[in-house]
């Protein structure tokens, strides 16, 4: 299956790698040119300089850009160019609707669509270890089996169109309440006066170990934050987990608990660092003077 990859970013770039090495990539393709015109040297495939171009050379196309007005641009760029029977996964993270309006513009033209939004940060990326959850038709997903499998190792089909994008707004207001008490229980470590190195090491082998404390406790311990999930990206998660939640007459406190938390961070200027940033205000609870 020729597979053509759009969308370089931290998580596309390892996804589009791993294509290559299940010998499925056909071509690459973002938004920066250049990004694309260095990925597809380093992995000897084409960077053609157009969507349409990229959709008539391949049998399927993986989107991972980043909000939902990319992925409905990205399709109607794609639409025209695609062959009846093409297969389109879209593993951004956008909102249900936009999933089913992607899905229900292809389905006009014969073109088959899953929504296939994935969990697993840079590192699962990298190693093809993803989860993906996957909305669409099963037969869809039978035949998208060998590209997915090439990304991820935990594949499963939530239901029909945009039940895949429910399934990772679940995800995302987990993370965002994980984060949040890694972030404050390592800030009250560190006021105990406690080596955050043996904290993270020894809470990751008890009842409180998590992914995000093994993964990104030791990015809190060192104060540094390099870009894996952007601050603002999960914001604008969030934010569509607030709508979803809203549409159902519901309003959640760890959504709006953290997004309140990331307001403050983007306002200083860390809208582009890993979200484990929110150590830094953290942390800053504990420097307040006391009162009396």
């Amino acid at each position: 299956m020729h597979t053509g990859f759009i969308g370089l970013g931290a998580m596309g770039s390892g996804m589009a790698r791993n294509l290559q090495r299940a010998g499925l990539l056909a071509g690459v393709w973002n938004r920066t040119a250049a990004k694309a015109a260095a990925l597809a040297a380093e992995l000897q495939c084409a960077a053609p300089a157009g969507l349409a171009e990229l959709a008539r050379d391949c049998d399927a196309l993986v989107i991972c850009v980043s909000a939902d007005q990319d992925v409905l641009a990205v399709i109607a760029a794609l639409a025209p160019a695609l062959r009846p029977g093409s297969l389109v996964i879209d593993c951004s993270t956008v909102g249900a609707d936009t999933a089913r309006a992607a899905a229900k513009q292809l389905a006009a033209r014969g073109v088959d669509f899953l929504d296939a939004p994935v969990s697993g940060g840079v590192e699962g990326a990298a190693k093809a270890t993803l989860a993906i959850m996957v909305g669409g038709t099963a037969a869809t997903l039978e035949r998208a089996q060998p590209v997915l499998q090439a990304m991820g190792a935990t594949i499963t089909h939530f239901g029909p169109h945009g039940a895949g994008q429910a399934a990772k707004a679940t995800n995302q207001i987990m993370v965002a309440g994980i984060i949040r008490a890694n972030a404050e229980a390592l800030a009250f470590a560190q006021a105990q006066g406690l080596d955050l190195g043996k904290v993270i090491a020894t809470l990751g082998r008890g009842a409180a170990a998590n992914w995000y404390l093994a993964n990104r406790g030791p990015f809190m311990e060192r104060g540094a934050y390099p870009a894996g999930f952007r601050v603002r990206l999960h914001q604008k998660d969030l934010l569509i987990c607030r709508a979803m939640a809203l549409a159902a007459g519901a309003e959640l406190p760890v959504v709006e608990a953290a997004l309140a938390d990331y307001a403050q961070l983007i306002a200083s200027g860390h809208a582009d660092e890993d979200i484990s940033a929110i150590f830094r205000l953290k942390a800053a609870l504990f420097m307040q003077p006391k009162a009396g």
